[in-house]
């Protein structure tokens, strides 16, 4: 039997339908767009109202009366101004078409991008998080990330820079293994190369990641803002100290919030050990310390490396030797440790007579020991005594006396430092790469961030005795006659320079030489007028100090 054809309507009927509801949509476009204009300035008059309603009902009830007279008023005076209507219009419909023109929207929410890598985020914690016995879980696999992330925010490339996240309470945060672990995992899965903070409540089982703002690296030395016995360290966080002070920063003078470490008779870390990796920046921090030191007290620097980078500070008011030899290292930590002997005993002898303390003996006397490792082979290797024990007199006595003693080493030679030092040097800086395990062996305490593996000179941790870790970023001190170093940072620390004794003040001499002169030659420019200041001799009796104390009468 012939298959009859199916009537024209039924078969040609979707192709009509189709075919109309194009047009009807193109017409509905070509309607919108004419009528564009009068839709902006519709849907601005009704915003208009509705927020003069809301103004009228905010508006108490004792001041209705005085607005509607005064809206009278208005009315009144625009009617009997020439056009007075039509401007008023005009006024009224260009504020309707402002008020109701489309706007950006508001990001609400994560786009697809950033979803997928909170989600395969939430994924890498589940094994973390997670116990086979949990009826209900807050994390497992397939499960909803947005229970668990309750804060999050990303920067322009699409990358985390705060995460909120919510974990049971089974979890031990208490255990610093376990925190290491999510921390790491946080680390690896929000990109590398950037630093990580991360804050624990155990109270309400929170943790809160956030990536810190970058530590300024321009600010050079300079005369900080400090009270005596005060030294900066360097620059943290704004939110870490509570204390800022004014420094210039390149052209502009900024508010900056400093590491202060305080030391003297009332200071509870009165000796300093500074760790880092070749080039790390320790060489810098001690250059740093001597010139806000040489403000008010004497300094002795000891430069085990022999690299001549303490040259600058050769001969200047307060500096009472720079030495690099061993025999020279000796000589000058035996008359250091004298000399913090006869403080001790002028003091104690001052205080028992009912006599002032001796200004000498009140003027702070520093130690600067860079590389001790290498004295301590040098001398081991010559049969004679190591240098760092020469220290335990002025690390032991050094508060009591106004002796401070600040170290510096490679992080690799922290074998080689005394008992003495590791026990009595509680102020402890880390600068440079280093890992969290080593961060943790030398300050005693986790870092408050994921070290990045690269990090600018001068850049790491600070902790002043049972403290805080904080963030640290040193000064910009440079050697001032190293060619490398940035002009600006080189003259910077020319103006901090204590003038020559005896000398009247001059020009940068660096400035004066020729352009063409070596850096050999600018040093030679330099020493035609610096006077060396003798110490006790290699083997001999500890001689005097560049001052000579005073007599005190006895009993």
């Amino acid at each position: 039997m012939a298959r009859r054809p199916l009537p024209r309507i039924l078969s040609s009927g979707s192709a009509s339908i189709t075919r109309g509801r194009e047009i009807a949509r193109t017409a509905a476009d070509g309607a919108t767009d004419v009528l564009h204009p009068l839709i902006t300035i519709i849907r601005g008059l009704r915003l208009l109202a509705v927020s003069g309603r809301q103004k009228w009902a905010a508006t108490p009830k004792e001041r209705r009366g005085p607005k509607l007279f005064l809206a009278a008023a208005c009315v009144l005076a625009v009617a009997l101004v020439p056009y007075g209507p039509i401007l008023a219009l005009i006024t009224v419909m260009g504020a309707a078409a402002w008020k109701g023109r489309e706007r950006t929207p508001v990001k609400t929410g994560p786009d697809e991008a950033e979803t997928a890598r909170l989600r395969a985020l939430y994924e890498a914690l589940v094994p973390y998080f997670s116990v086979a016995d949990d009826p209900s879980p807050l994390f497992a696999h397939g499960g909803d990330w947005e229970k668990t992330f309750e804060g999050y925010a990303f920067d322009g490339d699409g990358r985390l820079t705060r995460l909120q996240v919510s974990y049971p309470a089974y979890f031990p945060d208490g255990e610093a293994a376990a925190r290491s672990r999510i921390e790491q995992l946080l680390h690896t899965k929000s990109g590398r190369g950037r630093e990580y903070r991360f804050a624990w409540d155990e109270e309400a089982n929170r943790l809160v990641m956030t990536v810190p703002a970058p530590l300024s690296t321009s600010i050079a030395a300079q005369r900080f803002v400090t009270a005596p016995g005060e030294t900066v360290l360097g620059f943290t966080d704004p939110d870490a100290v509570r204390r800022t002070v004014p420094v210039r920063d390149g052209d502009t003078t900024v508010d900056a919030s400093p590491v202060v470490w305080r030391t003297g008779g009332r200071s509870t870390e009165p000796h300093l050990l500074a760790v880092g990796q070749p080039g790390s920046g320790t060489t810098t921090l001690i250059r740093s310390i001597a010139l806000q030191a040489l403000q008010q007290g004497d300094v002795l620097v000891i430069d085990g490396g022999g690299t001549g980078e303490y040259g600058a500070l050769t001969g200047r008011t307060g500096v009472l030797a720079v030495e690099s030899g061993l025999g020279g290292a000796l000589a000058t930590l035996e008359w250091a440790a004298h000399e913090t002997e006869r403080r001790l005993i002028f003091a104690n002898r001052a205080r028992q007579g009912g006599h002032p303390v001796p200004e000498d003996v009140k003027r702070p006397l520093w130690i600067l020991l860079d590389r001790p490792g290498v004295l301590g082979h040098l001398a081991a290797a010559d049969g004679r005594p190591d240098p760092q024990e020469l220290l335990q007199v002025p690390l032991r006595h050094g508060r009591a006396a106004g002796v401070t003693v600040v170290l510096a080493d490679q992080i690799d030679a922290l074998e080689t430092l005394t008992e003495t030092v590791r026990t009595h040097t509680r102020a402890r800086v880390v600068l440079g790469p280093a890992s969290r395990e080593q961060i943790t062996a030398v300050l005693g305490a986790e870092p408050n961030t994921f070290p990045p593996p690269e990090v600018p000179a001068g850049r790491g941790y600070v902790r002043l005795g049972a403290g805080p870790v904080l963030r640290l970023q040193v000064p910009a001190t440079p050697d001032p006659y190293d060619d490398a170093a940035e002009d600006k940072h080189r003259q910077a620390v020319l103006d901090v320079l204590p003038e020559l004794p005896g000398a009247s003040p001059q020009p940068d001499p660096a400035a004066d030489a020729p352009a063409d002169a070596t850096r050999d030659d600018r040093d030679a420019y330099d020493d035609q007028d610096t006077a060396q200041v003798p110490v006790a001799a290699e083997g001999g009796p500890a001689g005097q100090p560049a001052r000579a104390p005073a007599a005190i009468a006895e009993g």
